[in-house]
């Protein structure tokens, strides 16, 4: 793992700059357009349903733009218990 990039493929798919990157969770996902600053798109599925969620990065912002990410742990503590987050 190199965040937001993983080195295995995971649930989170994301295709930018010409290639398929995986990340490790759905922050990281957007993660990886920003890091390689480029517009991409996220592939992934609702953990609680399993309903696929398709998001394109555009201009920094994700289209669309109606879903929403919930953290239960505040970020300042992700990395305490990073399965748990």
């Amino acid at each position: 793992m190199a965040n937001p990039f993983s080195a295995v493929p995971t649930a989170y798919r994301v295709e930018a700059a010409g290639r398929t990157w995986y990340a490790n969770c759905a922050w990281d996902a957007f993660g990886v357009c920003a890091a390689l600053g480029v517009d991409g798109h996220v592939s992934a599925s609702c953990p609680d349903c399993g309903e696929p969620i398709d998001v394109d990065v555009r201009d920094e912002r994700p289209v669309p733009d109606e879903h929403l990410f919930h953290v239960l742990v505040p970020a300042e503590r992700w990395w305490a218990d990073i399965v748990f987050t």
